[in-house]
């Protein structure tokens, strides 16, 4: 099995509400694709709710092989869900290991 993390940062210009809004739409869109991408065993996306800290939103994912998170990653669906994103992004880390 993969484990696939991904941090962002949003854009500090963003006023709260606007991050608010763009990060409750990419959860709703991320959290929907296990319906539509059947390589997808588990994803969640957390939310930070301390403002001590820098990244703003964690997708935790797993899949069985690191080929299943490149399918993932180009998949229409994942495309347009990452969209969301697009404008807001000022970072993005990830890490995919066995487990």
């Amino acid at each position: 099995m993969v484990k696939h993390i991904v941090l962002f940062k949003l854009k500090e210009s963003l006023s709260q509400e606007e991050k608010l809004d763009v990060m409750n739409r990419f959860k709703a869109a991320i959290e929907a694709l296990p319906a539509k991408i059947n390589v997808i065993r588990h994803i969640f996306v957390g939310l930070n709710i301390n403002p001590d800290e820098q990244w703003d939103i964690c997708l935790d994912s797993e899949f069985d092989t690191l080929e299943d998170v490149k399918f993932y990653a180009t998949h229409p669906d994942h495309v347009a869900a990452a969209g969301i994103l697009k404008d807001a992004k000022d970072g993005r880390a990830c890490v995919d290991y066995e487990f």
